[in-house]
């Protein structure tokens, strides 16, 4: 599948302008390539509770479910400016269960697997059947 690296990336400047960051004043906003052709995006939601504001990958995985499912294929996370933002340790592990080690992640390096990001990764495989 051909990915469109500067459509995602596009993606996640628009929707991080929906972002509701009153308190941090650090919108995000993230999209990816799903494995039949969609695009979802998410952006970060903040509440008043600081500990109780969800990340913009939350909202992508989210979006993923609630549009129907399937794997995550490349993904593209961004601040305010545009730049490419790292995934923290929740979201990996979300963004891990819904593409696996083969997820392509957007670094100001290029792309990253999954794998790299979060090494020796947990996930559904290791639960007993």
């Amino acid at each position: 599948m051909e990915i469109n690296w500067d459509l995602l990336h596009d993606q996640a400047k628009e929707i991080m302008t929906k972002a509701y960051a009153p308190y941090s004043k650090f919108p995000v906003g993230v999209a990816a390539l799903v494995s039949d052709g969609r695009i979802v995006t998410g952006c970060n939601v903040e509440n008043a509770s600081y500990g109780l504001g969800l990340c913009a990958e939350c909202g992508l995985v989210s979006n993923l479910v609630a549009s129907g499912g399937g794997r995550l294929v490349a993904a593209v996370c961004v601040d305010a400016k545009g730049n490419f933002l790292s995934p923290c340790g929740r979201c990996r592990q979300l963004l891990f269960e819904h593409g696996g080690n083969g997820l392509l992640f957007m670094t100001p390096d290029g792309p990253a697997l999954m794998s790299t990001l979060l090494p020796w990764a947990f996930g559904p495989d290791d639960l007993p059947k």
